[in-house]
């Protein structure tokens, strides 16, 4: 596809040079060269109408693609944020299964002790129920008995004593056995309490877990989905760009055409000035001198924000060529021409927005990009200093600032060193 777009480039541009060709085979005079500079203004404002109705699609895919990067992004956040739940969700799961496991060895402890207890409290009972039925049927002689053999009331009183003793720590057996048994089914019932709570607790987290995974599985889709979409719409933006800067590149072509035709126009007026003060017997005056400028003035008071030379778009975020230098002013601030010339374009150039192009002989020019406002037109004369628009934020720029280049045979230099 790539290939095919550069076949069709190709044969574009020798088309162009054949058309540029068959313009300068005429014969050069002063008849005939407004007639070739119209038909190239004309084709310069045929290919700027090409170039902003690619720029306008361009701008709406541009933001068409930063639409689906922003939405792929809360996407993939929302996904991420999800993700993030199922992971807590399951750190509670493993937490309340480690909980749920200590109680249950808790609850078997428990049973453990209250079998235990149970067993012990069932001997007493047993040995208290034989004792009562043997004191209903035989009578309860032996503590009578033990106290009928006493020697003396000494003896008989210390004997009182100690089945009194005897009486009471039975039934305090019994009254603590019964404590243990109510403290033990006590335990239980809120340990059984606590294993119902987390049962019903590890359910929802499990419906939660589902719910969350489920929510996953389509957050997941969703960003494959905008993923695509993307790619697609960043395919259609490169295909776009591709497009306009070959329509640039062309507009480019016309435009070094106009100043070879202005070139052809000085040299024909300055033949035809020549024959005419010869015809007249008149001393011949010399060539007029076509000359590129060697200096140029600044076009605009302020810093270089962005020098000549290879850097990151601002833009596009591609690592390309600066063919100018960035020189920061307010908006609205006066852009002067850099030397004396003639303006050979004004107006919409793609990413240079609002354009001035001055033709200053020499095969030499002067752009001044992104301007707010123009105040000259083509084919207008103007001189060095003079005021030729506003600086701006047209096209693809960042912020109000005057992109400021020099061309020499069409080809961008540094301008640094030659402003004065």
């Amino acid at each position: 596809m790539i290939a095919r777009r550069t076949r069709i480039r190709t044969l574009a541009v020798a088309l162009l040079a054949s058309a540029v060709s068959a313009t300068f085979a005429q014969p050069a005079g002063a008849a005939h060269g407004p007639v070739r500079i119209a038909s190239a203004g004309e084709s310069i404002a045929q290919k700027q109408a090409e170039i902003e109705a690619t720029r306008q699609r361009l701008g709406l895919k541009r933001n068409q693609l930063h639409f689906q990067e922003v939405r792929e992004g809360d996407l993939q956040r929302q996904l991420d944020e999800t993700n993030r739940g199922i992971s807590r969700v399951t750190a509670n799961l493993d937490d309340l299964g480690a909980q749920m496991r200590w109680n249950q060895r808790k609850l078997a402890w428990n049973n453990v002790q209250l079998a235990a207890a149970k067993t012990t409290l069932e001997r007493h009972n047993d040995a208290l129920r034989r004792r009562l039925v043997d004191a209903y049927e035989r009578g309860d002689t032996d503590y009578l008995n033990v106290l009928l053999s006493a020697t003396s009331f000494t003896d008989f009183a210390e004997r009182w004593e100690d089945i009194r003793y005897l009486v009471a720590a039975n039934q305090r057996t019994v009254r603590e056995r019964r404590a243990a048994e109510k403290a033990v089914e006590a335990v239980e019932r809120q340990v059984e309490g606590e294993r119902i709570v987390l049962d019903d607790v590890l359910a929802r987290e499990k419906q939660t877990r589902f719910q969350l995974a489920a929510l996953a599985t389509t957050r997941t889709q969703l960003v494959v989905a905008a993923e695509a979409q993307r790619r697609s719409v960043s395919t259609e933006v490169a295909q776009l760009e591709e497009l306009s800067a070959s329509q640039e590149a062309e507009l480019e072509q016309f435009i070094r055409a106009r100043q070879r035709l202005e070139e052809q126009r000085r040299q024909a007026e300055d033949a035809e000035r020549r024959r005419a003060a010869q015809l007249a017997g008149q001393a011949v005056p010399p060539p007029e001198n076509t000359g590129a400028p060697g200096t140029f003035s600044w076009p605009a008071s302020g810093p270089i924000t962005d020098p000549f030379g290879m850097r990151m778009h601002p833009i596009t975020h591609q690592w390309k060529m600066h063919s100018g230098m960035d020189i920061g002013a307010p908006m609205g601030s006066t852009i002067t021409a850099a030397a004396g010339g003639k303006v050979i374009y004004s107006g919409w150039e793609g990413g240079y927005g609002n354009t001035i192009i001055i033709d200053h002989g020499g095969n030499t020019s002067t752009l001044y990009g992104h301007c707010s406002q123009l105040f000259v037109s083509e084919g207008q004369e103007v001189q060095r200093g003079q005021a030729i628009g506003a600086v701006g934020s047209t096209g693809e720029s960042t912020g109000p600032h005057l992109h400021f280049e020099i061309r020499i045979n069409g080809v961008p230099v540094d301008p640094a060193p030659r402003l004065r």
